[in-house]
């Protein structure tokens, strides 16, 4: 019978492929029957002693601690997730009060050890009120989202931006002057001011008053917090005067 060039090659494909499977499978029996053998040697189990009960034995210890071994894996990524959960606002992408006084303490440890002083910001949104009666809770939450996003978009890695309360952020800026921070917290408020959001098509603007505080070898986190707020709530009756005038 004539055999055609195709069918040899077809044939010679086939057998190579086999002949590949065949030692793959060799070699990973191989791999497999060596696995008992230097698991022996690393538990000190003698060469003699290593009879087909042991070996199945140690190939079954051998399982379980590869199953040991994903299932803390799983768990540590979990307990990750939830610490993460644990430290961020329940409605923003931001830090909530516990963590952010966390990252202030930071700080001031940074600054007691190293002399590097860094400043804390902190901002109360002006008309957040008249929003929320006016459009409903759902502005006001896109309101909040609104100015989160503006203060983490510009802002460093080293920064934390955590929510104080309602409509109170705060913000640590890591190695930072007193007069930069004042800059920086200036030009945050100015553009939460002009960049409007979008509410059910309607165009909605939002602004926020600001204080700054230094945080410095011999400062408390809650007095720093406390004059920061103090600074705001000064800057924020300054606004309202110069509307009213």
């Amino acid at each position: 019978m004539r055999i055609r060039p195709f069918d040899a090659l077809n044939k010679m494909r086939s057998t190579g492929d086999a002949a590949k499977a065949s030692s793959g499978s060799a070699s990973a029996s191989t791999s497999a029957a060596s696995a008992p053998r230097d698991a022996a040697q690393i538990m000190g189990v003698p060469e003699n002693e290593l009879t087909p009960n042991v070996q199945r034995a140690l190939l079954g210890l051998m399982g379980e601690v590869d199953q040991l071994r994903k299932d803390t894996e799983r768990l540590r990524k979990r307990v990750r997730e939830l610490e993460s959960l644990a430290d961020h606002d329940v409605l923003l992408p931001v830090l909530n009060r516990r963590a952010f006084v966390r990252e202030v303490s930071r700080a001031l440890a940074l600054a007691e050890r190293h002399e590097a002083p860094s400043a804390i910001a902190y901002f109360d949104l002006n008309g957040f009120k008249q929003i929320n009666d006016t459009y409903g809770h759902a502005a006001g939450d896109a309101a909040l989202h609104h100015v989160a996003a503006t203060l983490t978009a510009n802002l460093r890695e080293t920064d934390s931006v955590g929510r104080l309360g309602g409509d109170e952020f705060g913000i640590v800026l890591t190695l930072t002057s007193v007069s930069q921070a004042e800059h920086k917290a200036d030009e945050l408020a100015t553009l939460i001011k002009e960049t409007p959001f979008i509410h059910e098509g309607i165009e909605l603007h939002i602004n926020a008053a600001w204080g700054v505080h230094p945080l410095q070898a011999g400062v408390d986190v809650d007095a720093a917090m406390a004059q920061a707020d103090a600074a705001m709530y000064v800057r924020k009756q300054e606004l309202k005067t110069a509307v009213s005038g």
